[in-house]
């Protein structure tokens, strides 16, 4: 669930409120009970998951990982095995 950031442009209380994107705007300040409660303007909060991006492969100066070739799958299931070679 999001969560929203209100104040109040009466008294100047401010609150984080968390609501489902469906729910309606709160309008009402639950400090001073004027109709002044309003939605801020913020910064979204996310993560991305997974490789590729900076805060994973790049921030520290490290290379992104190279995935490494898998190795030749034989018949008999040995990597030794003459026949295969």
């Amino acid at each position: 669930m999001p969560i929203y950031a209100y104040k109040c442009s009466a008294c100047g209380f401010a609150q984080d409120e968390m609501q489902k994107v469906s729910d309606a705007v709160l309008t009402v300040c639950p400090s001073c009970g004027k109709p002044d409660y309003a939605k801020q303007v913020t910064a979204a909060g996310f993560a991305l998951k997974g490789t590729g991006w900076y805060a994973t492969d790049f921030k520290g100066g490290n290379k992104p990982a190279e995935s490494k070739p898998e190795a030749p799958s034989h018949a008999c299931g040995t990597s030794a095995c003459p026949a295969c070679h």
